[in-house]
């Protein structure tokens, strides 16, 4: 079996190429599930300016205006030709580059996932071991039910509470990333400041259930190493407990908390829509929401896609840092 420096070069080289196959085989499913509600932009496009009292131009010109008249297949050849290029393709329905409408959309969405990430971590990690060495204690049991609680309650019912306690008892109102004065203004220290203000309302809404998930699985695990011979003998040479829990279980039972990095990353996108829109967040959850109905394929089809790169990332991350972490994991042939 290879080590060493080759076998990591070995490894991360496999990841990436299974990981462009991923990418290619998820742009293909994409464009095809985005063509499978009957009709398309130019269908719905002219039966919203029906509704409106207003003419629209020949649905055969719009279908011709967009390739929509081609098959499906040569419709995604020249698509994906384009995003071969660096080019998205350009918004049906705001007849923008895709580029530029989700530009700034996706900036602040990466702003987003890392901050509940790191609060997901922060707040899960040293629970699950408080839980774990102190188990069945009155601290383990009130975390147990806080723990169940995050699970429990809706992410989007949470965020109605704490938009409620915040603007009720200071004041405050946790809508949107940044404060009406800054939404124009060019970056500066203040404007970044004001946006991590206003990341931390988000980032416990979103890592709420990630939080309770992942404590309760921090303790599972931790339990079942703290109960292993090597753990007991290293006690018994006298080692102090905390030096020996810190040193050897956590890490091994900190594989899940890697493995959560590939998730986490396009769960913010695709999995709490409903919550970007109670707290008005400018991410992409809504952007694709909005492309989804009104049939922009191209607008869609690149916010898929940009799912897929960053669970394809997210995974790779978490392979290295499972690499760093657990010393026990040789990848061979």
């Amino acid at each position: 079996m290879p080590n060493g420096g080759g076998a990591v070069i070995g490894f991360l080289g496999r990841r990436a190429l299974w990981g462009v196959v991923t990418l290619w085989a998820i742009s293909m499913l994409t464009f095809a599930i985005i063509q499978l509600p009957p009709g398309d932009f130019a269908s719905t496009y002219v039966a919203r300016v029906a509704e409106a009292g207003g003419s629209a131009a020949d649905i055969e010109t719009i279908r011709a205006q967009f390739g929509l008249d081609q098959p499906v297949y040569q419709q995604y050849l020249h698509w994906m030709g384009r995003v071969l290029q660096g080019d998205l393709g350009r918004s049906m329905e705001l007849n923008r580059p895709v580029t530029s409408v989700i530009r700034g959309d996706l900036l602040f969405t990466v702003a987003v996932a890392l901050a509940a990430i790191v609060v997901t971590w922060l707040v899960a990690l040293p629970i699950g071991i408080y839980s774990a060495v102190k188990r069945y204690s009155v601290g383990d049991y009130v975390l147990t039910l806080f723990g169940f609680l995050g699970l429990a309650i809706p992410n989007f019912l949470l965020a109605l509470v704490l938009m409620y306690f915040s603007f009720s008892l200071f004041g405050f109102s946790v809508g949107g990333l940044l404060s009406p004065e800054y939404e124009t203004a060019p970056w500066s220290v203040g404007k970044l400041l004001n946006l991590i203000g206003h990341l931390v309302i988000p980032a416990v809404v979103m890592g709420a259930a990630g939080m309770a998930h992942l404590m309760r699985i921090m303790r599972a695990n931790l339990l079942d190493e703290l109960g292993k011979p090597y753990v007991i003998t290293a006690q018994a040479k006298g080692l102090r407990r905390w030096h020996v829990i810190s040193k050897y279980p956590v890490r091994v039972a900190l594989n899940p908390f890697a493995s959560s990095i590939g998730m986490l990353l396009p769960q913010v996108i695709s999995g709490t829509v409903i919550v970007s829109v109670v707290l008005s967040l400018p991410t992409l959850g809504p952007r694709l929401l909005d492309a989804l109905h009104s049939q922009d394929m191209f607008l869609a089809g690149a916010i898929v896609l940009l799912l897929g790169v960053l669970t394809v990332v997210g995974t790779l991350i978490s392979d290295i840092v499972l690499m760093i972490i657990d010393p026990r994991i040789r990848y061979g042939r």
